[in-house]
């Protein structure tokens, strides 16, 4: 045998190992996304009418960006939540108001990129909007920030109340100088709903709902609010006047970490 014919034999040989060991190897697969149980729906297929404004796929909440896992502006619930949410509206229209859903349904690395951002203590760029007088030092102990979310389990749901015709809201430039989330209405990011005394998502005591400050018109609004969706199953967060969860819950115990999509539900 030539020394040309031994390199090329030599050269054979490997390449059929190689091709060998290739063929041997797993497959590599992505892996898929997991998908919400039947139990869950779009708000919009059992009621069209409900605005929303999800402003967790946007850049104006507290962290500053569209949080992990909101691929999609749509208001994901448990199905008996939102037909709850559905008779609620109805009840509504007829009196010239419509609710508007902020968040829903929040998976799990949602939460876990809430706690990424409150554990970043150089990060201060939406505080003056949305914790102006809360150091960010505090806010796991004082209960603004959690590592797990009733969110997750499908059955929470943040929203407000606008008055009917729903006026358009400009939307938010990354950057723009921020008012104070306590500020007058006049005064914050505007907003079409009717005047709660604070914005969305404000990390301040005067959230809460029966903080004795919020009088007049503004008390009227957080009461007229909490009063419609508790005679319909919904139990408010005595912290968050814009926080409710339908009981009985279907998943108590389970906190999910499908995306927010219209692709999760797809089929429900």
């Amino acid at each position: 045998m030539t020394g040309m014919n031994r390199v090329l034999r030599a050269v054979a040989i490997a390449a059929a190992a190689l091709l060998a060991s290739t063929a041997a190897a797993p497959v590599a697969s992505a892996r898929p996304e997991p998908k919400a149980p039947p139990e869950f729906v779009d708000l919009r297929s059992v009621d069209p009418t409900i605005l929303t404004e999800m402003r967790y796929t946007t850049a104006h909440n507290f962290v500053g960006e569209p949080v992990d896992g909101y691929r999609q502006p749509v208001c994901i619930l448990t199905r008996p939540a939102a037909q709850a949410l559905r008779t609620a509206q109805r009840s509504l229209l007829r009196k010239g108001y419509s609710l508007k859903v902020y968040d829903c349904y929040r998976p799990q690395r949602a939460v876990d990129h809430f706690v990424r951002w409150a554990e970043d203590l150089d990060d201060q760029a939406m505080k003056d909007e949305f914790y102006p007088h809360v150091d960010k030092t505090r806010l796991f102990e004082d209960g603004y920030i959690a590592e797990k979310s009733g969110h997750s389990r499908g059955s929470t749901v943040d929203l407000t109340l606008v008055k009917l015709p729903a006026l358009p809201t400009r939307p938010y430039e990354p950057g723009e100088k921020l008012a104070p989330c306590y500020a007058p209405k006049e005064a914050r990011f505007p907003d079409n709903s009717v005047d709660m005394g604070t914005g969305y998502d404000c990390f301040d005591t005067l959230s809460h709902t029966d903080d004795p400050r919020v009088q007049g018109v503004q008390r009227a609004n957080r009461q007229f609010l909490k009063e419609t969706l508790t005679g319909l199953g919904f139990v408010n967060l005595a912290e968050e006047w814009w926080h409710f969860t339908y009981k009985p819950e279907l998943f108590p115990d389970t906190y999910f970490d499908f995306p927010v999509s219209r692709r999760s539900v797809a089929g429900h």
